[in-house]
């Protein structure tokens, strides 16, 4: 590959730890720890000086007074065949952040590559009287051999519609010039996305909201924003893509909730826009309800190759018209897309790759986009929830946030590049250490079986109990899928990694839960063995795990170093059932309890041979898992023609699966308790479906015997014989 930067070099094959090594790795591959915290150091007063520099340059623009009546901030780019540069200038107008940036392009003929990215995160300004220069040293997403960034662009004392042309110049570190381009502006927006929004019949999308309708900081002027008027604030332009298409749901029957795997293959056959590739371009479905309760919006397009194409709204769950429904639901419009931009939650940055510092109260004190109202909260003794955050919210992202949509490498930001959140491969069990004050009254439990078959789903149990029997309030998340509980994984040979599920839900409902001596503690079972970055657990041997919850109170909880064991395969047929369960579609399937899609057909086939070959292998209770729970809810199949089908439910196939599930689990094997009472529910909810409810009546009682077997504890008893009830309740409405 050559190097855009000079004018005839070249430079070897790039690889990861050209630019972002991890510490610990630079611990091992030379250097004692003790040097590479001299080098944190060092990087530290790096980012100081750099931040000193930016406040030295808007001095130095902002002293330079009237005479410059155009503003110079915006999109370039360089014209011809070869080598081509898009600059991105961000140094006045509405919240500069003192950075220049760009992307380089290599032309072939009809075709156009992306070479890589750069930015100058601290500028040096220097004003003249026929134009300004902003020089400074660039961080690289590729090696380059003329790091040494300098624009110049000439000033205007008229009302000039325009910017004039940029002259960049590279040169290397020792002064040395290099490669020039001479940039044309292009547009005040830093970027531009094409959005395509489509609507199931009866989920009516959101228009506009006057920020004025209800009260809001004063520093914040009312306004009319629309989604793409809140994007074009942060200089992003959101150019809306054709016409909205309405898609009719007559034949979706009764069951108006969408799954991940629906949403999925929605995108697929209706986003007309949409390519297996990188593209600035993004899907959004204003659907009607999501499968589980309390779910706004989610971003869904999290897996495979290409992510962040595809979100969603819930219209059942953000109607309304009066003033506080159309300012929800502009949050959750804005939040949504925010994620397609690979922009974390507000808490979860530091588990970016790279990692981005946390804002206050562990970032859950952001007045940002992309934050939940609900967890708003500032430091003690500053009051927090949804009333402060609305109070004190100027319907902005922070500046971390417009540094990342104006300014992060190309591959970073584009929708299909990086994975969402690229990962936090580099973090370490270490990092979760403990902290030296613990007053939230909580703790945090990781429980398994302990030891694992080669080839098996992991499961894990997490217990949140409160230490103050007086009561604790928080909220009762507990699913990694929700973004409030973090999983490290150390594997056996030594790699420290984070579990990333395929799907994060926008839970941003309020969810408070009471702990108290009554109900000391609340349960969720996750599967975390296939995410983001595939199967985590393919190695035999010993694992660590630790996790780290997020209380309502900005507190971070964690739990014990929780130990299992991977089996190595001990006969031909573990070998067999092991390389038939693993696979993107099977993890997929495992991680979705079944699907009907298409596109996880040949998931579905391994799953079949599984059952076909291997019946009563003890791993056969996972694919009966997948496909009981599959085949008990209809699929709809949004076709590329805009026809809504549906395919219904097998209730026959769904019986015979879980009852062998619910056999296989009664005892010590199966799948885990709170895995087994998810079974036995569904089981007798679709004994309901097929006609049967005296069987669906008997499957609830059951339930209530084999765990009252299992020597559960009094609190949890009283859970498992609330959720009978319900079910049994539910039942009769159906």
């Amino acid at each position: 590959m050559s190097d855009p930067t000079t004018v005839n070099g070249s430079v070897r094959p790039v690889t990861r730890n050209d630019f972002e090594e991890p510490t610990q790795q630079r611990a091992e591959q030379g250097g004692t720890v003790e040097a590479v915290l001299v080098e944190r150091e060092a990087e530290d007063v790096a980012q100081l000086r750099a931040r000193v520099a930016r406040l030295e340059a808007r001095t130095v623009l902002e002293q330079a007074g009237p005479a410059v009546s155009t503003t110079v901030s915006g999109r370039y780019s360089s014209g011809g065949a070869g080598t081509l540069l898009e600059l991105r200038v961000d140094v006045d107008g509405p919240r500069p952040m003192m950075r220049i940036s760009g992307d380089f392009f290599q032309v072939s003929g009809a075709t156009t590559n992306h070479v890589g990215s750069f930015v100058v995160d601290a500028l040096t300004a220097t004003p003249a009287e026929a134009s300004v220069k902003f020089t400074g040293r660039g961080k690289f997403s590729f090696p380059v051999l003329s790091p040494q960034v300098e624009v110049k662009i000439p000033r205007s004392t008229t009302a000039a519609p325009h910017p004039g042309q940029a002259t960049v110049r590279f040169s290397t570190d020792g002064g040395e010039p290099s490669a020039s381009y001479l940039c044309t502006f292009v547009s005040p927006h830093f970027r531009s996305v094409k959005l395509e929004q489509d609507s199931v019949a009866g989920a009516v999308p959101f228009v506009s909201y006057n920020t004025g309708s209800l009260p809001q900081p004063p520093t914040s002027p009312a306004r009319v924003l629309t989604v793409p008027a809140a994007y074009a604030e942060a200089g992003i332009e959101v150019q809306i893509a054709g016409s909205p298409d309405v898609i009719p749901t007559g034949a979706a029957g009764p069951d108006s909730r969408w799954d991940d795997a629906e949403l999925h293959n929605a995108m697929v056959n209706h986003f007309s826009l949409w390519r297996d590739a990188p593209q600035w371009q993004v899907w959004q479905l204003v659907a009607t309800s999501y499968v589980d309760d309390g779910i706004r919006g989610i971003m869904f397009d999290a897996g495979g190759a290409f992510q962040r194409q595809g979100c969603a709204v819930f219209y059942d769950a953000i109607k309304g018209d009066d003033p506080a429904d159309r300012r929800a639901q502009l949050r959750t419009y804005v939040h949504e897309l925010g994620h397609a931009f690979n922009l974390l939650h507000s808490w979860q940055k530091n588990f970016a790759d790279p990692p981005q510092p946390l804002g206050p109260n562990g970032g859950l004190g952001d007045l940002s986009w992309m934050n939940y109202v609900q967890n708003y909260q500032p430091l003690p003794p500053a009051p927090g929830g949804p009333a402060a955050y609305w109070a004190a919210f100027p319907f902005q992202f922070t500046d971390a946030e417009l540094v990342h949509l104006r300014h992060g490498f190309y591959r970073d930001v584009i929708m299909g590049g990086n994975p969402f959140g690229v990962g936090a491969a580099e973090i370490d069990v270490g990092l979760f250490d403990d902290p030296v004050v613990d007053n939230s009254g909580l703790t945090l439990e990781l429980r398994s079986g302990g030891t694992f078959r080669y080839g098996e789903p992991v499961v894990v149990e997490l217990k949140l109990a409160t230490t103050n029997l007086r009561g604790c309030t928080t909220h009762g998340r507990l699913h990694p899928k929700d973004g409030l509980v973090t999983i490290a994984i150390r594997t056996p040979s030594g790699e420290t990694r984070t579990y990333r599920p395929p799907l994060i839900r926008c839970a941003d409902r309020e969810n408070r839960t009471v702990l108290d001596a009554d109900r000391p503690a609340i349960y969720e079972s996750a599967y975390i063995g296939y995410g983001k970055d595939g199967f985590y657990f393919q190695q035999p041997g010993r694992y660590q795990l630790r996790a780290e919850y997020s209380a309502a109170d900005g507190s971070r909880v964690l739990s014990q170093v929780h130990q299992i064991t991977v089996r190595a395969p001990r006969t031909d047929a573990d070998e067999d059932v092991a390389e038939l369960l693993s696979g993107d579609e099977q993890g997929t399937l495992l991680y979705l309890r079944g699907s009907q899609a298409e596109t996880l057909r040949s998931g579905n086939e391994a799953l079949d041979q599984v059952l076909d070959r291997y019946p009563d292998h003890p791993l056969a209770v996972y694919p009966r898992f997948v496909k009981g729970f599959g085949a008990s809810r209809d699929f709809k199949d949004l076709t590329a023609d805009r026809e809504l089908r549906t395919r219904r439910a097998n209730t026959d196939e769904s019986i015979a699966q879980l009852s062998k599930v619910v056999e296989s689990s009664v005892g010590e094997g199966g799948v885990d308790n709170i895995t087994l009472g998810q079974v036995m529910r569904r089981l007798s909810s679709v004994e309901t479906k097929a006609g049967n409810p005296q069987r669906a009546a008997e499957v609830m009682d059951e339930m209530v015997d084999v765990f009252r077997r299992k020597n559960l504890s009094d609190h949890v008893m009283r859970d498992i014989e609330a959720q009978a009830h319900r079910t049994k309740e539910e039942n009769t409405r159906r």
